[in-house]
This record gives C-alpha cells, sequence and structure tokens, in this order.
C-alpha cells in the first residue's frame, strides 16, 4: 500500500459542561458565519447603497436561519430523501452532518431577500455583499465536514490521502479541503480582489454572478475527487449530484455577470 495519512482521532465534543456539549463542527459553523458578518461589515462601508453596520448586524440572524435551515433542508431533499421520510426525526440531527450547500444557497437567498425587503435595502447591492463574504463561511464549513471525518474523498495513491474512519482501509482524497481551498480560500481572494475596484463596484449582480459561477466551477471540479453518496453513487456518463446542481448556477452566474457588466450604474 502507498504511504497514507491515517485521519487524526478528534473528539466530535470541543466543549462540554454538564448538559453543556458544544461540537467542533457547530463550532466551525459559528466562526463562518462571524467571519463573514465581520467582512460584509466592512464591505458594507465601501459598496454604494447606504448601508449601515446596524443592518449587517441585523442581517446575521436572518443569513444563520435561511443557512441551516436550507442547508439541511437542501440535503434532505435533493440527497436522502427516502431515509428521511422514512425517519423523519433525524432531519432536526444536523450535528450528525448532513447539509447541502445548494440547499443553503437557497436558503440564504430567500432569507436575503426578505430581509432587504423589511429594511428597504437594495437587493442586488446587498446580495453583492453577502456573495463577498460567503467564502469564507464555506471554508469553515469544509473545515467542519473534514473534522467530522464526512464526504470524503475517492480512493488514491497521492502520497497526502487519507485513511478516513468511515472510508475503509485505502487512503482517499481529502476532498473537503480542496472545497475550503477552491470554493472557499481561492474564491475569497477573487471576489475580494474585485471589490476593491471602485467601478465594478457600482455593478449591481457582478459579485453574486462571480460568486455563483465561482462555486458551481469549483464544485465541479472537486466533485471528480469526492465520493459521491453511497446511495446515490454516480450518474449518467460518470457525474455526481454535486455537478448535476452546479450546471445551473453556473448558468445563472454567468449571466449575472454579463448583465451587471453592461449596466452604466448601479440600478
Amino acid at each position: 500500500m502507498s504511504l497514507a495519512i491515517i485521519f487524526p482521532t478528534i473528539d466530535p465534543i470541543a466543549i462540554e459542561l454538564g448538559p453543556v456539549v458544544v461540537r467542533w463542527y457547530a463550532l466551525a459553523y459559528i466562526a463562518g458565519l462571524v467571519g463573514g458578518w465581520q467582512f460584509i461589515k466592512y464591505l458594507a462601508r465601501k459598496f454604494p447603497g447606504d448601508i449601515s453596520e446596524e443592518a449587517v448586524d441585523d442581517y446575521l440572524f436572518w443569513a444563520t436561519i435561511g443557512v441551516v435551515i436550507g442547508g439541511r433542508l437542501g440535503y434532505v431533499m435533493f440527497y436522502n430523501l427516502e431515509y428521511f421520510m422514512a425517519n423523519p426525526a433525524a432531519i432536526a440531527q444536523v450535528w450528525k452532518g448532513g447539509m447541502s450547500f445548494h440547499g443553503g444557497f437557497l436558503g440564504v437567498v430567500v432569507a436575503t431577500y426578505l430581509f432587504c425587503k423589511k429594511q428597504k435595502l437594495p437587493v442586488w447591492t446587498f446580495g453583492d455583499i453577502v456573495a463577498c463574504g460567503a467564502p469564507i463561511g464555506l471554508f469553515f464549513g469544509r473545515i467542519a465536514n473534514f473534522v467530522n471525518a464526512e464526504l470524503f474523498g475517492r480512493v488514491t495513491d497521492v502520497p497526502w490521502g487519507v485513511v478516513f474512519p468511515r472510508g475503509g482501509p485505502e487512503p482517499r482524497h481529502p476532498s473537503q479541503l480542496y472545497e475550503a481551498g477552491m470554493e472557499g480560500l481561492i474564491l475569497f481572494i477573487i471576489l475580494f480582489s474585485l471589490s476593491r475596484v471602485e467601478s465594478l463596484r457600482s455593478k449591481s449582480g457582478l459579485f453574486m454572478g462571480v460568486f455563483v459561477a465561482g462555486y458551481g466551477v469549483a464544485r465541479s471540479i472537486v466533485e471528480i475527487f469526492r465520493q459521491p453518496d453511497s446511495h446515490i453513487g454516480f450518474l449518467s456518463g460518470g457525474s455526481t449530484m454535486g455537478q448535476w446542481l452546479s450546471v445551473p448556477m453556473i448558468l445563472v452566474g454567468l449571466l449575472l455577470v454579463v448583465v451587471a457588466l453592461r449596466r452604466k450604474n448601479e440600478a
């Protein structure tokens, strides 16, 4: 067998004080939400639209609800509907893992739209700011997947292959870390670099388009290394559910970019 890294023994519980149990999985999501929230506050001062820091503070609650409910329901509907229909009580057991980005994305879109309408904020501009901060949450979310030893990659002989507890004896791609790098770090750097160009900040919808298309491309690439869910397996032509769900994102994202670049000023 080739060289491989044995998955480190990580206690899923970070803090335990009597009946209060805090898991690393939850802490990773909290870090992503708080990090994204602070970055959005920073960008709110630079983008047009007169968006106050107080409004961003209020938005954190809405975003959290959108991520958790959308992410969980997306996983239930897109990836394992039959199981959860037979075990409805398991839907609420989010600490065991099982969150869908595509569902969480739709949940945040709905939450953002409702929040902006309630607060009378420019939807497209606020969406652009949120899009720039989203990769921070994605980065920590994928780190949470790694800590939970879930969503691991396919069998590999690369020297950095990891033997996961539930992945059998063979080393596998640490695809969670690939996603943290591509969907999180690289996408964040791209959006942050674009946000520093003043003329682009007035192109409403541009950053949403870059984020949506960028995520779709990154996810489609990582799916080449990621092991499909056992109850779904490969789809037609060796594709995966993650790739099928990413295609509409790429198309919609590119459309948003084209429309935004044609705008002469903020709409």
